[in-house]
C-alpha cells in the first residue's frame, strides 16, 4: 500500500488516487494523440482518471484540466500525495500580489522563447499559458484556456482607445465574436504583454498596445480582434471546467 512520498509504480495506478509531480511533463489531448494540450510543472499534483495502454488521463488538481499523460514520464517520477487544497486569497490580496505577477511575465520575456501550442512551463509557452503561470508563481491559480480565463474574470469595460478602467494586472481578450482565442497581461496605459504565434505574432513574448495610433502589425491584428477586459478576483478552486 503506498503512503505519501511514495513514487508511482506500475501496481499504484489507481483510479482517484494523487500525485505530485517531481519533473515537467506533457499533457496530450487524447490517449492516440501527440498533440499538446497543457504541460504541468514540477511540483503540480494530478489525480489519476483512468489508464489506456501506456497513458494515464489525470485531473490536474489546481485547474482541474484534465489531459493524458505519458506513462513513462511519471512512472518514478511522482509522489503520492494528500489532495490538492485551493487557496482562499481575498481580491485585495490577489490585487497585492500583482506586481509579482507582472515581474514574473518581464523575466519570462527576457529568457530566449518560442510560442509553443500547449506550452505551460518555462522558456517557450502559449498565450494562457504565460497568463497562468504568471500568476501561478504568485500563488495565484486561475484556469488553463484563454476562453476559460476570460469566464472567469470579472468584466472590466474597455475598448482599443479607452482604457482608463484598466489596472495593471487585468487581463486582455481577443478572438471573434463566437469565441475568445488569445489573451495578453495589462501593463498599463493599454500596453499588454502576451506570447503570440508566427502567424500574426512575434512567435514569442513580446509587448504590444490597444492603442489606435500602434500601427505595428502584431498591434493592429490583435486589435482588431479585442473582445473584453477581465479582472482576476479569486482562486480556482480546482474544479474541472468545459
Amino acid at each position: 500500500m503506498a503512503t505519501l512520498g511514495t513514487l508511482l509504480a506500475p501496481d499504484l495506478i489507481q483510479t482517484g488516487s494523487c500525485w505530485q509531480l517531481c519533473g515537467n511533463v506533457n499533457g496530450y489531448a487524447r490517449p492516440d494523440s501527440e498533440s499538446l494540450t497543457t504541460q504541468a510543472c514540477r511540483g503540480r499534483r494530478f489525480r489519476i482518471l483512468e489508464k489506456q495502454r501506456n497513458r494515464i488521463a489525470v485531473q490536474l488538481l489546481e485547474d482541474g484540466y484534465r489531459c493524458w499523460l505519458d506513462l513513462q514520464a511519471v512512472l518514478g517520477r511522482a509522489e503520492q500525495c494528500s489532495p490538492w487544497r485551493p487557496s482562499q486569497l481575498s481580491a485585495s490580496e490577489i490585487e497585492r500580489k500583482l506586481p509579482g505577477v507582472l515581474a514574473w511575465s518581464e523575466t519570462a520575456e527576457q529568457h530566449p522563447n518560442v510560442y509553443l501550442w500547449g506550452g505551460t512551463t518555462e522558456p517557450d509557452m502559449d498565450c494562457s499559458g504565460l497568463m497562468q503561470m504568471a500568476f501561478a508563481s504568485q500563488g495565484i491559480w486561475i484556469p488553463r484556456d484563454a476562453y476559460q480565463q476570460e469566464r472567469f474574470c470579472q468584466p472590466i469595460a474597455a475598448c482599443p482607445d479607452q482604457h482608463d478602467l484598466l489596472r495593471p494586472g487585468d487581463l486582455l481578450f481577443f478572438g471573434t465574436r463566437q469565441r475568445c482565442t488569445h489573451v495578453g497581461l495589462h501593463l498599463g496605459d493599454g500596453r499588454y504583454r502576451h506570447s503570440s504565434g508566427q502567424a500574426h505574432g512575434r512567435n514569442g513574448i513580446g509587448i504590444d498596445s490597444l492603442h489606435t495610433r500602434d500601427q505595428h502589425p502584431v498591434a493592429k491584428h490583435y486589435r482588431a480582434e479585442f473582445r473584453r477586459a477581465g479582472r482576476v478576483v479569486r482562486c480556482h478552486d480546482g474544479s474541472h471546467l468545459s
